[in-house]
């Protein structure tokens, strides 16, 4: 049995759920008020989990794969193996002072106090710079520890930057970038073919997406002025259509950005019955 660990709530709950679903594992007889769920495969259940456990969990073998944010993987020090970047919940560890802050970069903040629910990466962050700070290490509302006196500075995760807009806070430095990712126990990784499975049936949805498949029909003396327009991966397929001489029916994957322009140039080339058909997966 093979048990995957994902958000049990939070910004990286619902983009997790849609994915395993779009994947072919979609969550089955339970959900975040239960500990476990079925898949529609027997030998894979999913635990779910604070996203900041995740890490440790999978490195201890309490669930074999996980997904989570690249922050608390590198927060926690867990040893698991990265499968994939998924391509979602990306977002920054800033460092931030209060608006009304002369201080314009970490080099000020020698001997200060600055607050965060990532000690690690942060203490880590300012070590390397060669900068002495004092690490407060809070559990939550952290943007707020400034304002009462606790913090002269916070790091704290930001994906648009509202949030420290709302409580009077301005970005000075980046001090770590994540996003979320498929992580695996490197031991349950090596002795298993079902989490390469699970990896491949992952990875088949992020490369379809963005990605539109195109049917149409076109005069074999247009075949070529048609090959120019298509910006396919790897060249269109061309076949013969059965009920007629001079007809091909020609196939091809685009990018969805290009498809307007596309389908327009396809006309004036010659093409006719055009279809546009979105897709679910694509297998490397």
């Amino acid at each position: 049995m093979i048990r995957i660990a994902i958000p049990n709530k939070g910004r990286l709950h619902d983009p997790t759920v849609t994915l395993l679903k779009k994947a072919g594992l979609p969550v089955l007889e339970g959900g975040t008020r239960k500990l476990f769920a079925k898949t529609t495969d027997p030998e894979i259940t999913y635990l779910f989990a604070r996203a900041a456990d995740i890490p440790e969990y999978v490195q201890d073998g309490a669930a074999d794969v996980g997904i989570t944010g690249l922050d608390l993987i590198h927060e926690t020090g867990s040893n698991v193996e990265i499968m994939l970047d998924l391509d979602f919940g990306g977002a920054n560890l800033v460092l931030a002072v209060p608006e009304e802050s002369n201080i314009s970069s970490s080099k000020e903040l020698e001997g200060m106090r600055v607050a965060t629910e990532f000690p690690n990466i942060t203490a880590k962050y300012f070590d390397n710079l060669g900068i002495d700070i004092e690490v407060i290490k809070v559990s939550g509302a952290c943007e707020m520890t400034p304002h009462v006196g606790i913090a002269d500075a916070i790091v704290d995760i930001s994906s648009s930057g509202t949030t420290l807009v709302t409580n009077h806070l301005k970005m000075i430095e980046k001090v770590f970038t994540s996003s979320v990712c498929l992580i695996a126990n490197k031991k349950t990784q090596a002795s298993n073919d079902k989490i390469g499975q699970i990896q491949t049936a992952v990875e088949s949805v992020l490369r379809a997406k963005g990605k539109r498949y195109l049917m149409m029909n076109v005069p074999e003396e247009s075949l070529a002025t048609v090959k120019e327009v298509l910006p396919g991966m790897a060249g269109p397929t061309v076949m013969k259509v059965e009920s007629s001489n001079s007809t091909l029916a020609v196939h091809a994957v685009v990018d969805a950005s290009c498809i307007f322009a596309t389908v327009g140039e396809l006309k004036k080339a010659g093409a006719k019955d055009i279809l546009v058909v979105p897709i679910e997966r694509m297998m490397p």
